[in-house]
């Protein structure tokens, strides 16, 4: 018996970012096959998906089934929260300022991924193989996935979703520049007094941020980056010993704090590829770039690869997987992946630093945004979507110029 199929589009890993590719590829048109076990479920993480982000969820049809379970980030914060000389002015950004209700919305892993995982058992464009890839090999034709059970899947184009790890990545050659931080980040969810107003603050101290971010009522998720030892010590500490050190943290913003039952701890790394294709294999998501916790960016970035990738494939429909399309997506990610990474890595070091030159640069950067509002505005607007910023200074110009 033959056990080889022939797919279009083979998806591997089937965490978020590759559920959405493989449903974005499927709405597209492309026949499917997916590849990777079912969570667990077990995921306590919030995401904050941003405007363009939720667009994706939305054009899905996945957006309405999460909605309920998120809350809007109205107003983000950032906090100088270092005992140093230089310290940085606050800065607030309010999405009103650009003319948007919110820049997105805090979901919840826990409802996120079994609303994807749903909808792609539910696609009749897409075939959900629930196991490991055991090995690739990758010839000029096809990509050759051979699964745990023996089977063999071919396809045109391999989109590369199975994480920071990547044997897909690793298999099409594509080395990468890895970094680990002397950082870990302690991940859970708590419920306070006061109304977190739809705004989440994120406390920049001298092991890296503390980030609340808001959740439904009077609840938020934090993401705590610190030392490891101390990620550990912190998971250990009973409930309200926990709950006191949250709250001093920030300083009491949101009152009394009450932290629920699940933490997690993860080890903070970055990793960046020397290309974003290679022998028939596109990297999405984490297999595309790692970076610490700061500011959103994550799955936002994800899903704009996986967005960009889809144009291409719809360029170049009879093989998305050609060297031709490979080097359009190379081109086209290569700008927004290199800015995004850079810009949180300077920033992580930043905080880390003791000398007093990067202080003094942060503390100058964080200063000029919040004084100056247009400086601002742009920013807000290229943290949704690139190249926003810019068509806004440019129609703002073009204003000026009809007076």
């Amino acid at each position: 018996m033959d056990h080889r199929e022939t797919a279009r589009i083979l998806v591997a890993g089937s965490g978020p970012a590759g559920l959405i590719a493989a449903l974005g590829f499927a709405d597209a048109g492309f026949p499917v096959t997916l590849v990777g076990p079912e969570a667990n479920g077990q995921d306590g993480r919030t995401t904050a998906l941003m405007n363009p982000a939720l667009k994706m969820l939305e054009r899905l049809g996945v957006l309405d089934e999460v909605r309920s379970q998120a809350a809007a980030l109205k107003v983000m914060r950032i906090v100088d929260a270092t005992s140093r000389l230089i310290r940085s002015p606050v800065v607030i950004f309010r999405a009103s300022e650009i003319g948007e209700e919110q820049f997105g919305l805090n979901l919840p892993n826990s409802a996120l991924n079994p609303a994807l995982a749903g909808a792609v058992a539910a696609h009749s464009g897409i075939v959900w193989r629930k196991l490991m890839v055991e090995s690739w090999r990758l010839d000029a034709d096809h990509a050759h996935a051979v699964l745990s059970d023996g089977s063999e899947i071919a396809a045109l184009l391999a989109v590369a979703a199975d994480g920071r790890l990547s044997p897909a990545r690793e298999a099409a050659g594509i080395s990468t520049s890895a970094r680990s931080y002397p950082q870990a980040a302690l991940v859970l969810n708590f419920g306070h007094r006061s109304d977190h107003a739809f705004t989440s603050t994120e406390f920049h101290t001298e092991t890296g941020p503390f980030t609340q971010v808001p959740l439904p009522g009077n609840r938020s998720s934090l993401v705590w980056v610190v030392e490891p030892e101390t990620a550990k010590e912190l998971a250990a500490l009973d409930d309200a010993t926990l709950s006191t050190r949250v709250e001093l943290r920030m300083q009491s913003m949101l009152g009394r704090v009450s932290v629920e039952p699940g933490r997690q701890i993860y080890p903070l790394s970055g990793v960046t590829p020397r290309c974003f294709a290679r022998n028939r294999v596109a990297l999405v998501g984490e297999a595309a770039h790692v970076f610490p916790p700061i500011g959103a960016q994550g799955l936002n970035l994800g899903i704009r690869d996986i967005d960009d990738l889809i144009g291409i494939a719809c360029e170049n429909r009879p093989d998305p997987g050609a060297v031709k399309a490979l080097a359009a997506y190379d081109f086209r990610r290569r700008p927004d992946i290199v800015a995004r990474s850079s810009a949180v890595n300077l920033l992580n070091k930043s905080l880390l630093s003791d000398m007093l030159p990067a202080q003094m640069a942060r503390s100058a950067g964080l200063g000029v945004l919040g004084g100056f509002a247009p400086l601002r505005a742009f920013f807000m607007r290229e943290g949704l979507l690139p190249g926003s910023g810019f068509a806004a200074l440019a129609g703002g110009l073009r204003k000026q110029i009809r007076r």
